[in-house]
């Protein structure tokens, strides 16, 4: 037993020491209530309660009476004030280290009959609240301090006490220097698969220490699952390294930062697996959930369960009451965190979960879920272990390696307590056994107890570059350091990964690192290789996406990125949404919102007299109603900006949305307005009326083209023999008149021909881009002829297409381009100049329509 709990059994009764979570939660529940003086300003903030904890268990390991000595200082005051609510909030068998002392003298006549001879193994020193009962326990039984190799402490009472001594050990010293403290750590798997391999050790035998291990423990942890390699954690792996941990992780994450779909079901992807509201949903009731809308309020959740009816759940029972009150309860953030926890929350979860709200407040749960461990599960007897440099003083192992013996890691440097600095209580008093002194006397203890091998261990550079300096206790050795190159070829690899990398032949052989190569390099040559795009002819993937019905849209897409249009329409390839509300809208995202708006707009005008009768005034209010109504629907099933932004860009909306409809250019006579027009297949957006039968197909001649898609807005005179298309844009006009734009404006043309195609020859076509935002109206002079001239670029794409050119175009790689991310790194400024001439080579004619004006 620790001598803690030697001196709780001689005190009897139930007396047991105070735990560190004991103590926590005591002073998590008395903070706020305690007066605390000038500390009052600061016992909320994050890390109070980790600080107090600190101050008192130094307190109290030195024996410092901090009630006696409450008068001397008001910082003195605050902390005994402090000491008194925890002391009253404990369980009554939980005594301070110094009562523990008075019950046990108290009852030294009981030591023989409870103890009998007593030794004292593994332990280089002992904190001064338990000296006075160790000599006056070597009064009354037999009591041997093993010392070992390990050096004693002046102030042990060696006539008392009997003192056993033993030479040191004097193993092997190897001292190597790594190039980071990664490197250090894959060094030291390698060094333990390498004495295992060997035969030399067991894994009983071999130790990794080091006096900073927070600082290897992320790296080690990876590199133990790479291994395969049973590596025992003895202080402990952090908790958001397990399911459990992760779970909790989630409900702060979502507690702190609120509600949002991405959160949502990662919580419950965690939860559902234990017993509690989210196991009593659906299986895949997340389903349910609009793809690409963010969640991120009460509002949007209640707006979304309202439309939501049983035949919706994958159950056909109507669970949106529960789901209601998950929301309810999550939308209440921290202030809601414990009520939380016993809610959704079981097992070992919940136990984290409290643990972490007694380490900290609630406003910092993420920090301290990142600072709480728990046991990995692996037996130390049968493991190599990973441990802090105090743990293998303790407990010697034959073959030890020490990682960051660096300057100012080992040893740490010495610093005052937070809040007892040493003006207040001189820090040789507080902290007797400072942990400069603590790192020294560990470094020194395991040098003299391992029996066969030390190899010391340090980093070069850190993280960030920065050179580090080597630390003094390397000066206590002999032995020359080795310098280890990050990229050498070791003896012995720890992991499969490891070996393939020491023998480049192997590896280079396996299907997956020469398929890479062969990527890599043919990246590197000027000419079109099969990993630029190029196929072989008539592949049945191209053929398949050339026979799909194309839009306006997918068009553009071929004519100027044959590439992203194969990735795109026939492997799928989308970019991954954030799922977090956005800053801004896109250009993409602007334009939608106000076609939403004129649609809706339009129909209203339409319903009311229409809208070549409507007043400005009258428009307006049916823009400000449109766009009020489509807010809505946006804010429950999409991102939106933050509400400062987004109240401004509906602003703008309505005024793009008045502007667009109140232009009076060229109307036909008389005409009937309709918005968003679907033809060629494209399901209708709205109930409103339509000119003709939206499932008709519509090809364009001559190119094996079906196309399909929404006209903006479409004007029929009232005799039917004319007709307007016209199709917004929210950006800048550009400064010349367009007619195809280099393949870019292909709406005007494409949709003039679609109506044509479904009103008849005998109604004369007009169609034109309105810019509102400049109210600049563009028309399309002799649609016919473009149509003529647009066909014989198509014609010549497709072939291209189907001959095997999926090779980049004029648009692939752009700023516009969302499969950039697929391209080479930096592609716009290397791998596109190398590429180029041939791509236009490979495409031929079908590049030509680039030029086109």
């Amino acid at each position: 037993m620790t001598f803690e709990l030697l001196a709780a059994r001689l005190a009897g009764g139930l007396a047991q020491p105070v735990d560190d979570d004991a103590l926590r939660e005591a002073i998590t529940a008395v903070l706020p209530e305690t007066a605390l003086g000038e500390l009052d300003g600061i016992k909320a903030l994050p890390g109070m309660v980790g600080a107090a904890a600190d101050t008192l268990r130094k307190a109290w390991r030195a024996g410092v009476d901090l009630q006696g000595r409450a008068a001397e200082h008001p910082r003195l005051q605050s902390i005994a004030n402090l000491e008194a609510a925890v002391v009253e909030t404990l369980p009554p068998a939980m005594m301070r280290p110094a009562d523990l002392v008075a019950a046990g003298v108290a009852r030294l006549d009981h030591a023989a009959t409870l103890f009998g001879p007593v030794e004292i193994v593994g332990i280089t020193e002992l904190s001064p609240v338990w000296r006075p009962l160790l000599h006056a326990l070597a009064g009354r039984v037999p009591i041997r301090w093993i010392a070992g190799p390990r050096p004693v402490p002046d102030w042990l009472d060696g006539d008392a006490i009997q003192i056993a001594r033993e030479k040191a050990q004097l193993p092997g010293v190897f001292a190597i220097s790594a190039a980071t403290a990664y490197h250090e750590a894959v060094e030291a798997m390698r060094w333990a698969r390498q004495l295992l391999a060997s035969g030399g050790a067991e894994p009983v035998d071999i130790a990794i220490a080091s006096a900073t291990p927070a600082d290897y423990d992320d790296h080690l942890l990876a590199l133990r699952a790479d291994a395969s390699l049973d590596l025992h954690f003895v202080h402990g792996v952090k908790v958001t390294a397990s399911r459990e941990g992760q779970a909790a992780a989630a409900l702060a994450d979502i507690l702190l930062r609120g509600l949002s779909q991405t959160r949502m079901r990662r919580l419950n992807t965690l939860l559902r697996s234990y017993p509690g509201p989210f196991a009593d949903l659906p299986e895949s009731w997340t389903n349910t959930l609009p793809a690409g809308s963010p969640l991120s309020s009460p509002e949007a959740w209640g707006r979304l369960l309202d439309r939501l009816t049983a035949d919706d759940w994958p159950d056909g029972r109507d669970h949106g009451l529960a789901l209601a009150a998950i929301v309810g309860l999550l939308s209440q953030g921290v202030e809601a965190a414990e009520q939380a926890g016993e809610t959704l929350l079981y097992g070992q979860v919940h136990a984290i979960w409290r643990k972490a709200l007694a380490a900290g407040a609630a406003a910092s749960l993420d920090l301290t879920l990142e600072t709480l461990k728990q046991d990995d599960g692996l037996d130390p007897c049968v493991s190599v272990c990973w441990m802090p440099a105090s743990a293998l003083a303790a407990s010697p192992r034959r073959f030890v390696r020490l990682l960051g013996l660096n300057s100012a890691r080992w040893p740490r440097p010495m610093a005052e307590d937070r809040l007892l600095s040493d003006h207040i209580v001189p820090t040789a008093e507080l902290d007797p056994l400072p942990v400069a002194a603590a790192d020294r006397r560990d470094f020194a203890t395991i040098l003299a107890t391992t029996e066969s091998e030390i190899v010391l261990s340090r980093a070069r550079r850190d993280e960030e570059g920065r050179l580090l300096g080597r630390s003094t206790l390397l000066l206590q050795v002999r032995a020359e350091e080795d310098y280890l190159p990050r990229n050498r070829l070791p003896l012995h690899a720890f992991s499969e990964t490891d070996r393939l990398m020491a023998r480049p032949e192997e590896f280079r052989a396996m299907p997956q690192a020469a398929a890479a190569t062969g990527c890599w390099f043919n990246w590197l040559r000027a000419e079109i290789t099969p990993h630029d795009g190029a196929v072989r002819p008539d592949h049945p993937l191209i053929h398949a996406v050339l026979e799909r019905t194309q839009s306006a849209s997918s068009l553009r897409m071929l004519l100027r990125n044959p590439l992203g249009f194969v990735w795109h329409y026939g492997l799928g390839w989308r970019a991954p949404e954030s799922g977090e509300d956005p800053l801004t809208l896109d250009a993409l995202a602007m334009g939608n919102l106000v076609h939403q708006t004129l649609d809706g707009a339009l129909r209203t005008l339409e319903a009311d007299g229409g809208v070549a009768h409507a007043s400005d005034q009258r428009i307006t209010a049916a823009v400000s109603e449109a766009a009020t109504e489509v807010a809505g629907d946006w804010e429950s099933e999409r991102a939106v900006p933050p509400p400062v932004i987004w109240h401004r860009t509906l602003d703008e909306v309505r005024a793009l949305g008045s502007r667009a409809l109140a232009f009076r250019g060229g109307d036909p006579a008389g005409a009937r307005a309709y918005g968003e027009v679907p033809f060629g297949g494209a399901k209708p957006k709205s109930d409103g009326a339509i000119p003709w039968d939206p499932e008709a197909p519509v090809a364009i001649p001559d190119t094996n083209f079906r196309i399909r898609g929404y006209i903006d807005r479409l004007d029929i005179s009232a005799d039917g023999r004319h007709a307007l298309v016209r199709d917004y844009k929210t950006g800048k006009a550009p400064k010349n008149d367009i007619v195809l734009d280099g393949g870019r404006e292909l709406q005007r043309c494409l949709y003039a021909f679609a109506v044509k195609a479904m009103l008849g020859d005998g109604v004369v076509i007009a169609a034109s881009l309105l810019y509102p935002r400049d109210e600049r109206d563009l028309r399309l002079d002799d649609p016919d002829a473009v149509l003529g001239t647009l066909t014989g670029h198509l014609q010549a794409a497709r072939a291209n297409l189907a001959s095997g050119g999926a090779v980049m175009g004029e648009d692939t790689g752009n700023a516009y381009d969302e499969l950039a991310f697929a391209l080479p790194a930096n592609a716009g400024a290397i791998y596109r100049p190398r590429k180029d001439a041939a791509a236009v080579a490979r495409l031929g004619d079908a590049a030509q329509v680039w030029d086109a004006a």
